[in-house]
Order: C-alpha cells, then structure tokens, then sequence
C-alpha cells in the first residue's frame, strides 16, 4: 500500500520543528500552556476516582520512571502518563483547541515530561519544541474533521500528538515516525459515549490515549512496523472515526502554529459551557443581572455545544454530568459571578437554590451550520424590573481572540497548586519560574522535582 500523505507531513514536520528557529509567540504560548497544566494535572489528585487509576497504574509494578503530579509517586513511564493525563481533564480545566475541539496537551505533556524524565539529560528547550509538535498534529488532525464528533476527539487526536512529541524527544527516523503512528492507530478509542453519560471515563480515555501513545512509541524504536496508511487509508482515521475529513489543513504545518491557537480556561467546566458563562458575566456587569433578579434566561448555542453541554441539571447529578451541565453552571456563576473548583461537591451540586435557578436556563441549538463549532453563543436574560438583556459571544474569554490575562493566568495556577495542601507554595512559585525559562533548564526532568509532596 502507498505511504500515507499525512504520515509524510507529520514525519517532515517533527523533524523541522527539531531543529528550526521557532517564533517568539510560539515560544511564550508553550512556555504558558505548560505551567496550565502542570497546575490542572495536579489539582486533578482531588477528582472523583483518581486513587482507583492511581492504584491500578501502581499494581503493575515495574521500574520508577516517571513522577505522578501532585502527590509523586514514581511509575513506569506508560502508567505515570495515563494516571497525569487522567488528572489533567479530569476536572475539565486543562486547555484546548477550540477549531479542533481537541485537548492536546493533556496526553502531550503527560508523556513528554514523563520520558524527559525517564531518560534525563533532556533539555528544556527540546521539551518545549516536543510540545510544539504535538499540539500542531493533534490540533491539525481535529481541524481536518467535517462531521459531528463520534469518537472522543480530544483522546484520539491528543494521542497522536503525544506520539508525535515522543518521536522528537527519541529521535526517531521517518520511518519509525511513521511506524509509530500507525502502532497507535491499532490503540486507539474512546467514543463519546462516555460524555452522554458523563461518566469518569471521558478522562480515562484520554489517560489510555497517553498510554498508548508511549506503547506506540516503544515498539516503534524497537524495530515493529506499523500500519502504512492509518489515517487516510480505507480504514485509517479519517474514515472510520470521523466519517468525512479533508486532510488540507496539514498543508499549513510549519506555518500556523497550533499552540498559538489554544484556549486557557477560566472556568473549571466543560469548554462548551465558557461561552454561556462569559455572556452571563457581562450581562452581570452591564446590567445587574444577579440570581435574584433572573426570573428565566436562554443560551442559544451551535449544535456541537448543545450536545455536549445542553443537558439539563438534575438532583441526582453526578459531578462528572454537572461540570457539563451549562444550565448548572450558569446558575452557579448567576449566583457566585464565577465558577471554580470548589463549586463541584456534592453539596454544591445538589444546593436548592442553585438547582431551582438552573430550571429556569433553557438551552437551545441556534442552527449553525458548522458541525465542530462551539461558537459564537447568545444569551439571553429575562429580569425582574420586565427587561430582557442579551449579550452576543463570538470570542470566549480565554480564547486567542479575548486572551486571559497574564495576571488571571497566574491566578489559575495559584488556585489549582493551593487546591492540593500537600504541595508547598514555595515549590509552586519555582515551577512557575522554571517553566517561565524553560529554555534555559539544562535537565527537564527537574520539574517533576516541583510536582510532587515533599
């Protein structure tokens, strides 16, 4: 069978990114997506079942790789980067790429930091152009797609990614590149079956997905060979867990830097829901629009965010079900002005009074006619004084359009660090700086010296 077109890209594109002159935007969007989520993934030690994928990783027994973030325990590289990746989504505060509706970093750095450290003696600088790369595949693969999402995007093309940056890291050829990736490819799964449910595993998946992609990335530098059209074969990627996909936006790697088009989250909930919070927040501060005036308010959304998030809040909620409940959130942010970590408890979620302003959101599909769009997002709000007031969201807070400040994106970090007591303030302060000059770190493995209890 002929090489697989995509296969070429991603190969000539690791390669390029190894060694060329990276631009001072790309450098500074890494350098800050990494500290996020190194943040998020050790916030994630406080979500619902981490221990048992924390217990099952450490069963298998096996060499001390690799430090799991937050409490630091030692693994083998594979198990360490599935329980990391687990904890990055596991609270739906980890970065994505919104075009792509893909979470990269959450299996990219998982695994990279996980073999810098494993191997030592890799640089920072190497780490960072790792990263790179694979937020450019993973996000390069979503943005191809041209149907509504089946399979669970963020783990399968993240995983990809993850195999990408691993590549980079080991120095593979293009043909082992190219063996890698299509050794994933025989790993790779995670429906959205899992989000209609919301259960705990829509992180596990993409906790598989980074354990797949180290699998994938051992064989291949052991010599076995892959698949040779895993993405735009007959049975590849594109027509099998997407349906319809147009490979063209791989043309533009080297050129369109992907991390460079990632999304910070201000809200520890689902992406989709940061649209409906955002409108609330400047009705709020335009109006008064508090919960004790809204009598009844509408998000009208794309169909993708209505599938993801549209669902209604429930009694019985799981945390897992409330965190993509944007009737929830909105009803938590009309009340508090924000959303945070702290507003997914069993106690938060099953609080009357929230859940009674919750009954009065509608979400309803505006009819957009793009099939992975989460955007743009109306809201609208009817009051008590018999006004109803609007706001129309087409860039999201957070968004490379309506950037996070830098000042909020080091108030994040401080949260997510001071939601884990075990984790000194000291060590979160030196991560922050070392990450900051990530270039200048002769031995990345030194920030999982950061990420772990004393």
């Amino acid at each position: 069978m002929a090489q697989d077109p995509v296969l070429d890209r991603i190969a000539a594109h690791v390669s390029r990114v190894g060694s060329a002159e990276l631009p001072a935007a790309v450098r500074d969007a890494a350098r800050n997506f990494i500290a996020d989520t190194l943040a998020v993934g050790a916030a994630g030690v406080n979500a619902p079942w981490r221990s048992a994928v924390l217990d099952t990783a450490a069963a298998v027994g096996g060499k001390a790789e690799a430090t799991v973030w937050g409490s630091g325990e030692r693994l083998p590289l594979a198990q360490a980067a599935m329980v990391n990746a687990f904890q990055v989504h596991s609270q739906e505060f980890d970065c994505v790429h919104e075009g792509a509706v893909v979470h990269a970093m959450a299996t990219a750095l998982p695994c990279t930091l996980g073999w810098a450290e494993r191997q030592g003696g890799i640089s920072g600088e190497r780490l960072l152009r790792a990263v790179v790369v694979a937020v450019d595949v993973a996000a390069t693969l979503g943005l191809c797609s041209r149907a509504p999402m089946r399979f669970f995007r963020p783990a399968n093309a993240g995983g990809f990614g993850a195999v990408a940056g691993l590549a980079l890291l080991a120095g593979l050829s293009g043909e082992q590149i190219r063996d890698a990736l299509g050794i994933y490819y025989g790993q790779c799964a995670g429906t959205m079956q899992a989000h209609i449910e919301a259960t705990p595993q829509l992180a596990m998946q993409v906790g598989f997905a980074a354990r797949a992609a180290v699998t994938a990335l051992e064989l291949a530098a052991r010599g076995m060979p892959g698949p040779r059209a895993p993405i735009s074969g007959p049975f590849g990627y594109f027509a099998l867990f997407e349906g319809a996909a147009d490979p063209a936006p791989f043309d533009a790697l080297g050129r369109a830097w992907r991390i460079c088009e990632l999304s910070h989250k201000p809200f520890a909930t689902g992406r989709a829901t940061h649209g409906g919070i955002d409108g609330l927040q400047r009705l709020m501060d335009a109006h008064q629009a508090t919960g004790e005036v809204v009598r009844g308010g509408r998000f009208l959304v794309p169909p993708l965010t209505f599938r993801l998030v549209g669902r209604p809040a429930r009694r019985d909620m799981t945390i897992a079900y409330a965190r993509l409940c944007l009737p929830y959130v909105g009803a938590v942010c009309l009340r508090r002005g924000t959303v945070g970590l702290d507003d997914f408890s069993a106690a938060a979620c099953g609080d009357a009074v929230t859940l009674a302003l919750a009954d009065r959101l509608i979400v309803r599909e505006d009819g957009n006619p793009d099939p992975n769009a989460l955007g743009p997002v109306r809201v609208e709000l009817d009051l008590a004084d018999g006004r109803t007031v609007a706001a129309d969201v087409a860039e999201v807070l957070g968004s490379p359009g309506n950037p996070l400040p830098l000042a909020a994106v080091q108030e994040k970090f401080r949260a997510c660090w001071g939601s884990v007591p075990a984790l000194p303030e000291t060590a979160g302060t030196a991560l922050w700086e070392a990450v900051s000059s990530i270039e200048r770190l002769d031995d990345a493995a030194r920030l999982g010296s950061w990420i772990r209890n004393p």
